[in-house]
């Protein structure tokens, strides 16, 4: 399945970035690969988000089918932007700064083939070279995509996106180096309906159909807000978009698209990070650039565990009010139900509630590994493969651990800690600030792929640490 095989291929991307987490802090100017933390601090002060992660990159592709410049701004100093600037400029797109801090220009003008090797340099084990194929051949009539890391996990993970492609009549050749693909007839619309609301099938679909001849309808698409702000992006280039309410999305090839302005998104899943943080550390945090309307189900969550929030025009606060943090039940699930990426950080806060929690993810398979070092730490976690929430889900019947039951309240202990994946890193950051003592956290790096500028923030915010080479 679709849903499935997008969640394999990220599940085994940020595994194969494990020995490669320092190259991802260096892109940004991380020099240390390691920090030493003495909790028991809380972190009060106020941060700054700026474009989310999984709106920003797919922004950046999307230039590629304007025929002239685009600028966005906000975008965050993270080195998953770098790998697309690589390889936008690896295609001839000029990448430039833009009118202010933290905006890019990116001309298409000159938009070529890029040499399969240029390619694997610059993505890494990164998938999404994929999302290139539709501006491409719209563009010069070909594209060609390196092996992806298949000698890993063989190309399964993106044959959904390969069988999308063909549907608009991409003609698709498996080499000994990559795939190369060619579209000699144009690209034409087509009807496509996914098995499970994929994000990252919903962005080939889009980014391929709006210059696509005649209509697509793509059924059970993702609705993420991130979803919705690439959607007015390529509206703001000239495309042709419905989103109807029972998600299916309906694009209008058009002939031709103009470059953008546009100012990305927050990131509401690092907001959602610091939120978390902020409660586990007894801690006081304001989210400069948080919006209420793209967090309204982390919200209530927040408020039921026993957190405090107050809107404000520039950000939210998020605060820890006193008293017990309480247990709570969460299923993970598409838009607009609770994010998989928020359930990790606010893990580490279960663990001070007073009684058990369940945690019922149905995105990700396998997003639990992370609970080992909380274990270690002291934390009283069981796994599960059963579906513990209220309703069954596809992982149910697999054998996949996808449940977790958090008993608390216990004390974390400091640990020495390996970063697996990126949100896990993260809550093993929060883990380390709220344990008694001192924990040693390695492979920081992958941190960096979608958190910027962390530990200047962690310094703001009054955390108690050393980084080291």
């Amino acid at each position: 399945m679709v849903g499935e095989n997008n969640q394999v291929r990220e599940n085994v991307q940020e595994n194969a970035e494990r020995g490669n987490a320092q190259s991802h802090g260096a892109n940004v100017g991380l020099v240390g690969d390691k920090i030493t933390i003495r909790g028991g601090r809380p972190l009060v002060g106020r941060i700054e988000v700026k474009g989310a992660k999984n709106l920003v990159t797919k922004a950046m592709v999307a230039a590629l089918l304007g025929e002239t410049p685009s600028i966005l701004r906000d975008v965050p100093n993270i080195s998953d932007v770098r790998i697309v600037r690589g390889l936008l400029e690896a295609h001839g797109v000029k990448v430039t700064e833009g009118d202010e801090p933290g905006s890019l220009q990116l001309d298409p003008v000159d938009v070529e083939s890029a040499h399969y090797a240029d390619i694997d340099a610059h993505a890494g084990s990164s998938r999404i070279p994929i999302l290139f194929c539709g501006p491409l051949l719209h563009r010069l009539g070909e594209a060609f995509i390196p092996d992806l890391g298949g000698c890993r996990i063989g190309d399964r993970p993106i044959d959904y996106h390969l069988e999308v492609l063909r549907k608009f009549g991409a003609v698709v050749e498996k080499q000994e180096s990559g795939i190369r693909m060619s579209a000699p007839n144009g690209l034409k619309g087509t009807k496509v309906e996914l098995p499970y609301p994929s994000v990252g099938a919903t962005e080939q679909v889009l980014l391929t159909a709006v210059r696509a001849e005649g209509i697509t309808e793509l059924k059970n698409a993702a609705i993420e807000p991130e979803i919705m702000d690439l959607i007015n992006i390529l509206q703001k280039m000239g495309a042709i978009i419905t989103v109807d309410t029972d998600r299916v999305i309906r694009i209008e090839g058009v002939d031709s698209l103009q470059g953008y302005q546009h100012r990305a998104l927050f990131d509401r899943n690092e907001a959602a990070s610091w939120a978390a943080a902020a409660l586990a550390t007894d801690g006081d945090i304001f989210v400069g650039g948080a919006k209420q309307a793209e967090m309204l189900t982390f919200l209530n969550v927040f408020r039921k565990v026993g957190g405090a929030f107050d809107i404000h025009d520039d950000g939210i606060r998020f605060y820890h009010p006193g008293g017990d943090l309480k247990p709570v039940i969460i299923e993970t699930d598409v838009h607009p139900g609770f994010m998989t990426d928020w359930q990790q950080p606010l893990v580490i806060a279960l663990t001070h509630a007073h009684g058990v929690s369940i945690v019922h993810e149905t995105v990700y398979e396998q997003r639990f590994g992370f609970v080992d070092a909380l274990v270690e730490m002291g934390a009283t976690i069981q796994i599960h493969r059963e579906c513990l929430g209220g309703h069954p889900c596809r992982f149910g019947q697999r054998n996949f651990n996808h449940s977790a039951v958090i008993a608390g309240p216990t004390k974390l202990v400091g640990a020495d800690i390996e970063v697996p994946d990126l949100r896990g890193g993260f809550s093993h950051l929060i883990a380390a600030l709220t344990a008694e003592g001192t924990s040693t956290v390695s492979n920081v790096g992958i941190i960096s792929r979608g958190y910027e500028n962390f530990i200047t923030k962690l310094r703001l915010l009054g955390a108690d640490f050393d980084l080291e080479g």
